[in-house]
């Protein structure tokens, strides 16, 4: 009898945001990060702590189908944990179907930690991305069973070899262009802050003597990010995104991040989009560097992570994401109907 009792208080409690049908909470920003590494709040932080104790992020929801609580604030930012990998996709598809939420002119942004190349970007840096390409469609050979002439044994689905475009089955694309009015404004008003630099980050640049990008301190620019399930590493596989990305963008794009949840969500909100409960136009990306792609010279090939990379990462993308999420909520009165830099209607 208690049991049943505390389910059904439990019940009620989730219930409780449309009680006596109460209207959907309309939201603004959406922040979504993909992990965090215990509470939300006042322990080691990962990816969320930051967003959820400095904006503040002061209420929680349960939302059926995301494993933690969201957050949000009195005045509509709302931030989100999705989970890794896979796990984003999920959560993204609850958020657009849950009737708590209204999504319809909500900006989204992608805030999470991934793997830089060493030829265009440092540990610690935060990259806005023009392009999300999708690296999950492939087909894969033991790189050492390729044929010959292959540089790798990594190729699109429906193609024949390396470097051919192939099709995006199980997919809604293989590349999305985020908007790019949008994405230059929120870089235009970023670029020059000042992210944190430590010895640590500095002894972990040195590796990359070769790449002279890779050895300056910590800086805001466009890049684009490749998202895929798996985790990669090396120099070989670094190449290797460098190719798919300049091929599903037809030479537009440079490949800058690595992540594994981009995909994911681009390709539900794109799927939701078409139903008019999100705006994909409304759509950041936020990639900050908490490890190179592949090794320092003279190491390991084996994945490693820099020693207070994930640290100055979380920072980074909180410090460079911040100043946008409040000028989209403190210019609402335009930005509810007209993206940054584009003309009144």
């Amino acid at each position: 009898m208690r049991r049943l009792l505390i389910l059904a208080v439990t019940l009620l409690a989730c219930a409780a945001p449309l009680a006596a049908g109460a209207a959907p909470i309309s939201i603004k920003v959406v922040v979504l990060t993909t992990f965090e590494s215990g509470a939300d709040t006042g322990d080691r932080p990962g990816e969320f702590q930051f967003w959820a104790e400095r904006l503040p992020l002061t209420h929680t929801l349960t939302v059926p189908g995301i494993e933690r609580p969201v957050r949000y604030s009195d005045d509509g930012v709302l931030g989100v944990v999705t989970g890794m990998r896979g796990r984003a996709r999920e959560s993204v598809a609850a958020l657009a179907l849950d009737p708590q939420l209204d999504l319809t002119q909500a900006y989204w942004i992608v805030a999470g930690i991934a793997g830089v190349d060493p030829r265009v970007g440092s540990i610690g840096s935060a990259a806005w991305a023009s392009y999300v390409v999708d690296a999950d469609p492939i087909f894969e050979i033991d790189d050492r069973e390729a044929p010959a002439d292959w540089p790798y044994g990594l190729y699109s689905l429906g193609a024949a070899r390396p470097g051919i475009k192939g099709s995006a089955a199980g997919s809604s694309d293989m590349v999305w262009k985020l908007d790019p009015q949008l994405t230059n404004w929120a870089f235009a008003m970023t670029r020059d802050i000042a992210l944190p630099d430590t010895a640590v980050l500095q002894k972990d640049r040195a590796g990359y003597p070769e790449e002279l990008t890779a050895q300056r301190p910590p800086f805001v620019f466009l890049g684009d990010a490749l998202g895929a399930t798996r985790f990669w590493h090396g120099q070989r596989r670094t190449q290797w995104a460098r190719d798919w990305v300049k091929l599903w963008t037809d030479g537009q794009g440079v490949f800058a991040m690595t992540d594994c949840e981009d995909q994911g969500v681009l390709d539900v909100l794109s799927l939701y989009g078409r139903l008019g409960r999100v705006d994909v136009r409304r759509v950041l990306v936020l990639r900050t560097a908490s490890n190179y792609s592949y090794e320092p010279l003279g190491q390991s090939q084996a994945v490693r992570f820099a020693e207070g990379g994930a640290l100055a990462g979380f920072e980074a993308a909180y410090r460079v994401g911040a100043p946008v999420v409040k000028a989209l909520v403190a210019g609402w009165d335009r930005y509810a109907t007209t993206l940054p830099g584009e003309a009144k209607p």
